[in-house]
């Protein structure tokens, strides 16, 4: 017999695992969208977009599971237009929304980071900032930027963006994935040689630049794949029920 469990049970057994209240967020982390009041069967995925929409429709997912869910502070709040289509496809097919955001971003085991890090073979310290999201450690199978973006292009399945020489010698790294490109300042401060995360921006490349560290940008997707993973391997194992994850290529 398949085995299911209520959306009630599983929102506060993720509430709980990943700290929610603990966080000021960009956006509500939780359930998102109401469907069915019992899940035997998630799609997960890195964000709720239509195409992942249609998939968890197809496959008849009781819900979806992502980090990049919807309702961000600032955005236009009318059901219009894509959000209109998005959630009528959710409530059309009785699907939960459950996403998580910076609580995912941050868990020490479950998280994006941590994740990243078990990835990239980086070895984090015991100590972090902001929260959990600016962590720092060191990559003990590379001695210079060079070689570290060797290593991320490798265990990344793609080639980052880099800002500075090769040669710069590494013996501290930060990271923090996603659009972290303004923690770079941090990452500084706190002695890091080199600096991981997903996007960049303009005024990134010069304080890389000027600063005389190196910057990686290895992808806002690339970078976030693994929490989620390893959140539905924890609910999977927690409830029993089945849980996949759906990696729909972006190039940011």
């Amino acid at each position: 017999m398949m085995k299911t469990v209520s959306t009630q049970t599983l929102e506060q057994w993720l509430n709980s695992t990943l700290s929610t209240a603990a966080f000021n967020d960009y956006c509500p982390n939780g359930l998102q969208v109401q469907g069915k009041p019992t899940i035997s069967h998630i799609i997960s995925g890195v964000t709720a977009s239509q195409a992942l929409i249609d998939v968890a429709a197809q496959r008849e997912a009781d819900a979806l599971l992502v980090h990049h869910g919807w309702f961000w502070k600032g955005e236009d709040p009318r059901v219009l237009g894509i959000r209109k289509r998005r959630l009528a496809a959710l409530l059309t097919h009785d699907i939960n929304l459950l996403a998580f955001h910076l609580p995912l971003d941050a868990h020490p085991v479950l998280g994006n980071n941590a994740q990243l890090a078990r990835v990239l073979g980086l070895v984090a310290e015991p100590t972090t900032t902001s929260n959990g999201l600016l962590w720092f450690g060191s990559m003990p199978e590379a001695n210079t930027l060079g070689q570290v973006a060797s290593l991320v292009e490798q265990r990344l399945n793609r080639p980052p963006m880099v800002i500075g020489a090769e040669e710069l010698a590494v013996q501290r790294i930060a990271w923090c994935t996603g659009a972290a490109q303004n923690m770079l300042d941090q990452a500084i401060h706190g002695g890091a040689q080199v600096f991981i995360t997903g996007e960049v921006s303009e005024p990134t490349v010069h304080l890389a630049r000027e600063a005389g560290v190196g910057f990686i940008s290895a992808g806002h997707h690339a970078t976030e794949r693994y929490g989620v993973q390893a959140l539905g391997q924890a609910i999977a194992q927690e409830f029993g029920i089945r849980v996949d994850f759906v990696d729909l290529d972006n190039p940011v």
